[in-house]
């Protein structure tokens, strides 16, 4: 425990009994020293963790901690969490960050924020001039991660440390629980403190935070005996007698805080340290707590007392003169207050640079909590709405003024409405949806006046819609039902309400809604837009009862469109999408997916949606132009990343872009992208549509690359195939199952499941084969019991591949077909199928096609036509990174013997110098944050980078190094 001895002559700053702590410390910035100088393996960042009861001395030593981290040449960020600012959103992350940012222009904070400004301008306490755009939270925590990995890697050795972290917000917590794990691969130590009894219910992520480290918290606990002694002494003299210290022991607890105060207080009392003066002593014990500190603090005044509780109702914003105007005390009162505040250990000396009217603390967190609880109620109330004015008078913003507003009893005051109102816009924007619920909801129970409740009510229900779409239900229907509602507002309410329904996977009853709110339009824009929204509400149900009829609905209205309003684009949209599901000619689905994108359909319109755009870009990839649903996919994900949106939208984004890599035979880019969409699903919940996505795609990597164990292990784990999503997904789940059963050898088991299919998809008029070629699974699964059922099934594949008319759909029906046709024709048909693939952008299916064509050709005695397919095929393979194709094809050449052509690999591509940086990274094990931070880049940036360095190796991370060594050269060091 560190205390102040008041005899001169002493030190000022003792620690006792906290060497095992110290120790670990010490090796830590051992380590931490060494990495800032290139010594040591990347990884050597730790994390030290210490909780205890109150006032066990957890402040002072990580002021000792930060003393011997400066000592050594660290960079120091401090931060404390508040009693009374858990509320406020990004209160730690602001006291961490704003250091770094405070001193610089606008223009040279942008400069070290990067891409990132305006994603986490207000988060961090900045302002964001040009943007309305409002991030998700996890666009704001990746933007936190990339500015403190950017800053650890440039001003190494790093040290972080907060205090009081059980009061810290429950945003900067949830930020600092989800970074912690990246510390050890940065030059830089993490040290928190905290009371565990008082951490918040949600925060049990933060409490395991050192045991996911591979260690155990240091649980501080009393000091002994002859600590307690050795506070004594050195505070009232070494004459103090050993019973006298003992007693001290005895009422304290051992607690460190308390020793020292009482220790101070005996000094006071001006007690003699001995036996005879332990009845005093113990009287003085309890004026060291609770009740005895309020008592200290009444016999000082009441312009004292008045002064010490505005400062602690105001909180951390405290200064001399807020404190001041909140408990109405003049300036030479107010000056008064403070020196005997001080003189009594209730306020703390100020801090070197800092005077009364910047800031004023509390001696200790207990003085605060007990000063602020000893507050009458009432009183305690008209305080916060005194400090609301006082503080939003003063210019702090109106998240400061809703921080007392919500401690305030509904007195119908539209002042207190429009702060909390504008609090809640200032949180949405700085991605905290959470607190700008709480101020919504106050507001609401203030109330606001008649003709604003259905504002406040569709506010409150968007706020709550990433967060809790149920409850966003309740209120958005509220809002349609109040009396005072303007005609855009019941428009916006209806699409919000639809979403939400959608969201929380009532897709009949958001169709519903918006087709009543159509019927009802008199508005001939407002109709078409609900209509929109039906159509595709409808089009994502799997319960759908009509689906035909709604598709001939669809085509009709679609006729007379001309694409001039966004609502007529989106329609064209549908219909697109619509006519490829169906199977009808490819080039009507292109015609209306041209006419819908017009100007462009953005990804991240709040108005309406991101569904549509993404549904416009698969079409042209299911119609053989992958080349332009890529350009659409970056162009999305390029609008999501702008806007902090790295939820949802962000995994499909990521997913989708490399399911039309996975079409076009590019598997190792394919598998890098989608997992890359898995992990952002995985954050934004469980059993999520973005997560069926994902696991369906990487499943279909998988077995094509040949690892069906690793696509079975996934499945499990993600319970893919035992729960069936109620919405439509892309691919289908119980077909890519039925794949992966196949792959297993369960045909029987596959042939169930794909026949359900059928009866699903059948009647609802979904026929494509290139979007569910469940038909041609199906007749893999019953070559073995019943070849002419399966020969039936395939053969109604090629009917409806034809109809659809696209060179790969109608080579792979074609090669699903062969597979069960061992008859004269199965050569003819492999033939065909290498034709129409080789005109198809689809490289893997056309690897496998020239296999198989190769093996029936060796079958039928011609083996100079087989090598060459076979040498083709295993080419194809190789460059898609489908490794059980090549070793297939592999087996075949040498079973027979017809290896006499030398095998043709692309030549690898150059490396740009920025690409062979990366590589060499990525080969030393550097994770795709700390690289973005040395490029100065957002992660995804990275990404996209090593997935196009894969691509030029040839391989996955495993080539990185050997490329680099045919390259020439060493990349250049992280530090160039």
């Amino acid at each position: 425990m560190a205390y102040t001895g008041d005899r001169p002559g002493r030190p000022r700053r003792l620690l006792l009994e906290r060497d095992t702590e110290l120790a670990a410390l010490d090796a830590l910035l051992t380590d931490l020293s060494g990495a800032s100088t290139g010594s040591a393996a990347p990884g050597t960042g730790g994390l030290l963790a210490f909780s205890g009861p109150a006032g066990l001395g957890k402040t002072s030593l990580l002021a000792e901690m930060r003393r011997r981290a400066v000592a050594r040449g660290c960079t120091v960020l401090f931060a404390r969490g508040g009693e009374q600012e858990q509320g406020l959103a990004f209160h730690v992350v602001r006291q961490l960050v704003q250091p770094v940012l405070a001193a610089g222009t606008e223009k040279e904070q942008r400069e070290i924020l990067g891409s990132w400004y305006d994603i986490v301008a207000p988060a961090v306490g900045l302002v964001a001039q040009n943007s309305t755009a409002s991030p998700d939270p996890q666009g704001v925590r990746d933007g936190l991660d990339w500015i403190v990995t950017r800053f650890a890697v440039q001003q190494a050795p790093l040290m972080v440390i907060l205090d009081d972290a059980h009061w810290a917000d429950a945003e900067s917590l949830a930020w600092l629980t989800g970074f912690a794990p990246r510390v050890t691969e940065l030059p830089m130590l993490l040290v928190v403190a905290y009371r565990p009894d008082e951490l918040p219910m949600d925060a049990a992520g933060f409490g395991r935070l050192a045991e996911r480290h591979g260690s155990r918290p240091f649980d501080l606990v009393p000091l002994t005996p002859g600590a307690v002694s050795r506070i004594v002494r050195d505070t009232l003299g070494e004459e103090a007698d050993e019973a006298f210290c003992r007693e001290t022991w005895a009422v304290t607890g051992g607690n460190p805080f308390e020793a020292v105060e009482l220790a101070a207080k005996v000094a006071d009392r001006g007690l003699k340290p001995q036996v005879v003066h332990v009845p005093e002593l113990r009287e003085l014990a309890s004026a060291v707590k609770g009740s005895g500190l309020v008592e200290r603090l009444e016999r000082l005044g009441t312009s004292a007392v008045r002064f010490a509780w505005s400062a602690a109702v105001l909180g951390a914003e405290a200064s001399r003169r807020l404190a001041a105007s909140v408990g109405g005390l003049g300036e030479a009162e107010s000056t008064d207050a403070v020196a005997r505040l001080r003189e009594v250990r209730i306020l703390a000396e100020a801090a070197p640079g800092v005077s009364d009217e910047d800031s004023l603390e509390f001696f200790h967190p207990l003085v605060a909590t007990a000063v602020y609880r000893a507050i009458p109620a009432a009183f305690r109330v008209a305080m916060h709405g005194q400090a609301a004015a006082v503080v939003a008078g003063a210019g702090l913003g109106a998240t400061t003024a809703a921080r007392h507003l919500l401690e305030m009893h509904p007195e119908s005051d539209p002042w207190a409405v429009q702060q909390l109102r504008q609090a809640a816009r200032e949180y949405l924007r700085a991605g905290a949806p959470e607190a700008a619920r709480r101020c919504l909801a106050r507001a609401l129970r203030e109330p606001p006046a008649l003709d604003e409740r259905a504002d406040v009510l569709f506010e409150l229900g968007c706020s709550a819609l990433l967060t809790e779409p149920a409850t966003t239900v309740n209120h958005l229907r509220a809002a349609l039902e109040e009396p005072v509602l303007e005609p855009a507002l019941r428009e916006a309410i209806v699409y919000r309400l639809a979403q939400a329904l959608g969201h929380s996977d009532r897709m009949a009853e958001a169709a519903e809604t918006v087709a009543e709110a159509a019927r009802g339009a008199t508005d001939a824009r407002t109709r078409l837009r609900m209509q929109a929204e039906q159509f595709m509400w409808n089009a994502f149900r799997a319960d759908e009862q009509d689906s035909p009829a709604r598709s001939r609905r669809l085509a009709r209205l679609a006729e007379h469109l001309t694409g001039r309003s966004t609502g007529e684009r989106y329609i064209l949209g549908l219909r697109a999408w619509d006519a490829m599901v169906r199977g009808e000619p490819a080039a009507t689905a292109l015609h209306y997916a041209e006419e819908a994108l017009g100007e462009g359909l953005s990804w991240t319109d709040e108005q309406w949606g991101f569904e549509v755009p993404v549904l416009v870009a698969l079409t042209f990839m299911y119609c053989d132009q992958p080349g332009r649903a890529e350009e659409l996919f970056n162009t999305g994900i390029a609008e999501c990343e702008q806007k902090g949106w790295r939820g949802a939208h962000l995994s499909f984004g990521f997913t989708l872009l490399g399911y039309i890599r996975y079409r076009r035979g590019r598997l190792d880019e394919a598998e890098s992208l989608v997992r890359g969409g898995l992990r952002i699903a995985d954050r934004v919940g469980h059993q999520v549509p973005a997560q069926y996505f994902a696991i369906g795609i990487l499943i279909e990597i998988l077995l094509a690359r040949g690892r069906t164990q690793d696509a079975h292990e996934l499945a499990i784990r993600y319970s893919y195939g035992t729960i069936v999503p109620s919405a439509v997904v892309y691919p289908d789940s119980q077909t890519v199952h039925s794949e992966l059963l196949l792959a297993r050898g369960m045909r029987r088991e596959a042939e169930r499941q794909l026949l359900q299919v059928g009866e699903r998809l059948d009647p609802r008029g979904m026929r494509n084969p290139a979007w569910c070629p469940w038909q041609l699974h199906l007749a893999r699964a019953l070559e073995a019991s019943d070849p002419a059922r399966a020969l039936e099934f395939a053969s109604e594949g090629v009917r409806r591949a034809r109809q659809f008319g696209t060179q790969s759909a109608i080579g792979q029906a074609l090669l699903a077909k062969a597979s069960v046709d061992h008859g004269a024709e199965q050569v003819t048909l492999l033939a065909e199928a290498v034709e129409h693939l080789e005109r198809s952008p689809a490289g893997y299916d056309l690897a496998c096609a020239l296999v198989d064509h190769g093996v029936a050709l060796r079958r039928a005695g011609l083996p100079q036509e087989a090598v060459e397919q076979l040498h083709r095929g295993l080419e194809g393979a190789v460059q898609c990174g489908a490794d059980a194709l090549a070793a297939r094809a592999r087996d075949e050449l040498d079973a027979a013997g017809l290896w006499p052509l030398q095998l043709r690999t692309a030549a690898t591509e150059p490396l740009t110098a920025q690409e062979r940086a990366v590589a060499e990274w990525a080969a030393r094990g550097w994770s795709n944050a700390r690289i973005a931070a040395e490029l100065g880049a957002q992660e995804t940036v990275v990404t996209r980078l090593l997935s196009d360095i894969y691509r030029k190796v040839g391989s996955d991370h495993a080539g990185l190094s050997r490329l680099i060594g045919r390259q020439g050269g060493a990349p250049p060091a992280p530090s160039d």
